[in-house]
């Protein structure tokens, strides 16, 4: 187990002129790397060979690569410098969005003998996204009748960047009938509210023009504007008020097209058609909240219009509007927030990070055949996956680090009986019902020089006429070894023995390629009555059997 850390730290000015040394550690045999978004093609992440404590020749040799995975590379291995490298433009805001954490997993794959190290680059976020308004200008209309301390809420600006970097304050341009305050929801979400501080008039002035300014916290700061034009009108001087300022709630993912998912609730001190109360989403809700939700104008029921996907959208967080039927209406404001929770409606998948290798059939128990990746798109139970293979199988599934399995030798093989085998693997998650994924994954067994030839019968009587001819083919013997290719190549011979004190070669030949026997002498009986020829068949490799 390696366990190192090291730190360099650079100011984001120094970063636009020096090449970024990134973040690094190894826990628990895995490597860390924190590497700035958007780093040009080629910069080095980190160096392979000293963090996994190889040689850059050995990294070389033993083909050191990046596990191919579904979609786009954002990295490369140099072999020659046994260096990471960035491969093509990593966004942060388009990866991981506004999630606090960005990691991006990279497994390796060395062979010779076949390992897999899991490296972890982690994203860090830069500055280079300015708060946005949705609207460069809106209306706000404000009857003169309001009060001072009244207060409105205004468009939210947004910030693809996040933590130090995301959006931080909202100022507004002076002048001497409004100020600004910053209302923190329980989400963390902050929205600016525009607070009247002195009595309008409409008869001196009819309108103002305010400018709000998002800042972000980001070093030198980005800001983005919208311009208010605040219209003063008479009449109807109680808007509707929600009796929640924030509506909570929560559905499952399955749920149908038209179910209702809460009810607002607003009132008006008003009489009459100004205490007449219709609901309506807030002015700057955006597109994905209007096609998957709609507001029952007259009940302010919240009513499910589109597909719910718990992986695609965990929560979704929008204003809603009360407004009256005066003249002018005046309206009231509140947000609801909508938590989706996951059913379980994904199978597991089965990811062979590399391709089986064929075995030899001597091969040691646990050798690495194939490693295998798991994963389930659904959360909590439904997210977590067994992984098995059925008994009695000469292969077992050995965990390296979560999800992530070797597929190794349970016992010794024998290609004879089985030259390939079809292992069924079975992925099943923890949710309920149980979905599961079968993957058939085939190995082939090498052969091995492990079975002597065998001849078709222990022994031969062979009669021959005496005064025979010279080079008379005699009989033909035969042998057989359940070996493959060229393992069960024969060759036959004879053993050299001696009768009467001559070689029994001289009078008997044999064909080494199909076994007949030829002689080499005219026999005579009143001589010789009986030959013991020892004929040997011989494999490749393995010891003759005679």
């Amino acid at each position: 187990m390696i366990n190192r850390r090291k730190n360099h730290l650079l100011g984001w000015q120094a970063l636009r002129l020096l090449s970024f040394l990134p973040f690094w550690n190894i826990i628990n045999g895995q490597i860390r790397y924190t590497i700035p978004e958007e780093m040009t093609e080629g910069s080095v992440v980190g160096n392979l060979a000293k963090d996994l404590a190889l040689g850059v020749a050995e990294i070389a040799e033993r083909k050191l690569r990046i596990a191919s995975e579904p979609g786009k590379q954002y990295f490369s291995v140099d072999l020659e410098k046994a260096e990471l490298a960035v491969s093509g433009k990593i966004d942060r805001e388009s990866l991981c969005g506004q999630s606090a954490g960005c990691v991006l997993p990279v497994q390796l794959v060395i062979e010779n003998p076949l390992q897999l190290y899991r490296v972890e680059v982690e994203i860090q976020d830069i500055n280079d996204n300015s708060p946005v308004f949705l609207t460069k200008e809106h209306i706000l209309e404000i009857a003169e009748s309001v009060t001072p301390g009244t207060r409105f809420p205004l468009e939210s600006a947004e910030d693809a960047d996040v933590g130090s970097n995301s959006l931080r304050s909202y100022v507004i341009n002076t002048n001497e009938c409004f100020s600004l305050n910053i209302k923190s929801l329980e989400n963390g979400r902050k929205t600016p509210e525009l607070i009247l501080d002195k009595t309008l008039d409409r008869e001196k002035q009819s309108v103002h023009k305010l400018v709000l300014t998002a800042v972000d916290g980001g070093n030198p700061a980005k800001s983005g504007t919208t311009l208010i034009h605040v219209v003063v009108q008479d009449t109807n001087d109680n808007a509707p008020k929600f009796d929640r300022t924030l509506y909570k709630t929560s559905i499952s993912e399955n749920v149908g097209k038209g179910t209702t998912v809460l009810a607002l609730k607003a009132t008006d001190l008003d009489e009459g058609p100004n205490a007449e109360i219709q609901y309506y989403f807030g002015s700057h809700t955006p597109d994905i909240i209007l096609k998957t939700f709609r507001v029952n104008p007259n009940t302010g029921d919240i009513i499910v219009i589109g597909q719910l996907d718990f992986e695609e959208m965990k929560s979704y967080t929008f204003d809603v509007r009360a407004k009256d039927k005066g003249n002018p209406s005046l309206e009231g404001h509140s947000s609801v927030q909508v938590d989706i929770l996951d059913e379980n409606d994904n199978s597991p998948e089965v990811i062979l990070t590399s391709l089986p290798n064929p075995v030899q059939e001597n091969a040691p128990v646990g050798t690495v055949i194939a490693l295998i990746n798991v994963k389930d798109l659904d959360s909590g139970e439904n997210g977590k996956v067994e992984l098995k293979i059925p008994p009695n199988s000469p292969f077992k599934l050995k965990s390296s680090f979560e999800n992530h399995y070797s597929l190794v030798t349970d016992s010794r093989l024998d290609r004879e009986i089985s030259p390939e085998y079809n292992i069924v693997i079975i992925a099943s998650d923890l949710g309920s019902p149980r979905l599961q994924m079968k993957k058939i994954v085939n190995v082939k067994v090498l052969d091995v020089n492990d079975n002597p030839p065998v001849f078709s019968q222990p022994s031969y009587n062979v009669y021959v006429t005496e005064n025979n001819l010279v080079g008379l083919s005699l009989y033909s013997v035969s042998a057989s070894d359940i070996d493959a290719d060229v393992n069960s190549l024969l060759s036959y011979s004879i053993l050299d023995s001696t009768l009467e004190s001559i070689p029994v070669s001289s009078y008997f030949y044999i064909n080494s390629e199909n076994g007949t026997i030829y002689s080499l002498n005219s026999f005579d009986y009143e001589k010789n009555k009986v030959f013991h020829v020892v004929v040997q068949a011989k494999d490749q490799e393995a010891a003759p059997i005679s």
